[in-house]
């Protein structure tokens, strides 16, 4: 084995659920950790099988509705035989010239964090403009200093069982920023794009809900319009919550102030679906104004009654 493929003491932690199609490629890519955990949610298709071909390590996680999802908890339960731990997500990959970065980065004491930049690929194409790049994610830190904030969305139905837009708030050293970027590659057809992005923007609207009736900033990374680059991200965003006609904003935002056009069909196509995810989370926030910061209130009033009769039955002793 020659030095630039040795393995690098750095635990790696890929949340998974049904996720064969990416699967392989994500391993591969990270196979230069010391250790690799997956972390599944009960996944019905090889996702199993494949991780452990790979020699990942599967966990199953069982979510209960409520605080932590599973990145939190995979953070305070796994065994990580490693200081430092790398987020990776199933169609997210590290490449070669990142992981030497990695390796020397982790060197440094100084540090307890570290941003990577994500290249989001759409319809094959790099999405280089319509500012969705640079894309900055704390991804790389010492596990036992980071943990991603409560947003206080967990009792919104159907917004998955893991933290995908919350951030990592990291306590103690320095944060910093690598040079070489991660990959945002989906091998899955659009139907799971709008699928995902349905669940999402529940948690959307209900991050815009918290904030426009005085979310606390406790315990969350705050918003600040001289902070970093994500600070400054959730500054705006308390502005943007509060502005009219925001599917329109978000297009032309996306796709001629911020030259998405430049990306071709693939860009024309991403902004009239972030346009349209700007329409459902609107729509969805309507509805928690409508029933007090919950999804249509009257049918789940509705459907108690059957809920009781059939809880005894399914109870676990």
């Amino acid at each position: 084995m020659t030095a630039n493929a040795a393995k690098i003491p750095v635990s790696v932690l890929i949340p998974a659920k049904n996720e064969e199609e990416n699967l392989p490629a994500c391993l591969e890519s990270v196979s230069r950790a010391s250790e690799v955990f997956v972390v599944d949610s009960q996944s019905s298709d090889r996702s199993v099988e494949i991780s452990e071909r790979y020699g990942a390590q599967v966990v199953q996680f069982h979510f209960n509705g409520r605080w932590p999802k599973k990145k939190n908890w995979s953070l305070d339960n796994l065994p990580f035989q490693n200081e430092w731990v790398l987020i990776v997500d199933c169609d997210e990959r590290i490449t070669p010239e990142l992981w030497d970065e990695i390796a020397e980065a982790i060197q440094n004491p100084e540090y307890s964090g570290y941003y990577l930049n994500r290249r989001v690929f759409f319809l094959g194409k790099w999405i280089r403009h319509g500012g969705k790049y640079p894309d900055w994610n704390l991804r790389l830190f010492r596990h036992a200093q980071g943990r991603y904030e409560n947003l206080n969305t967990e009792e919104i139905r159907n917004t998955g069982d893991n933290e995908v837009h919350e951030h990592v708030v990291v306590t103690g050293g320095k944060v910093g920023y690598l040079k070489e970027d991660m990959l945002h590659i989906d091998f899955r057809d659009l139907f799971h794009w709008l699928e995902r992005h349905n669940r999402y923007s529940n948690w959307e609207a209900r991050v815009y809900y918290n904030l426009l009736t005085g979310m606390a900033d406790d315990g969350t990374i705050g918003a600040n319009l001289f902070g970093d680059s994500v600070q400054r991200k959730r500054f705006l965003k308390k502005i943007w919550v509060r502005l009219p006609m925001k599917p329109l904003l978000r297009f032309v935002l996306f796709y001629f102030l911020r030259l998405g056009f430049l990306d071709g069909r693939a860009g024309y196509i991403y902004g009239r679906l972030l346009s349209q995810y700007e329409y459902q989370i609107g729509v969805k926030l309507y509805e928690l104004k409508q029933f007090g910061g919950k999804l249509n209130v009257q049918n789940q009033t509705a459907a108690a009654p059957e809920q009781e009769a059939i809880a005894p039955a399914n109870a676990r002793s």
